[in-house]
């Protein structure tokens, strides 16, 4: 089963993304995608 998690730029905190994770993974999801507000690609961390 999956979960629904919302992802937010490292730089800026501002939530832009969400994502599926499977229930399994045990760390924190991580990706680049680029954030409107700091208008560059940044890395985007899994936000509680």
């Amino acid at each position: 089963m999956a979960k629904k998690v919302s992802l937010a730029c490292s730089d800026c905190g501002s939530n832009g993304y969400s994502t599926v994770k499977q229930d399994d993974v045990t760390t924190r999801l991580e990706l680049k995608k680029f954030c409107r507000r700091c208008n560059a690609h940044t890395t985007h961390r899994e936000s509680k």
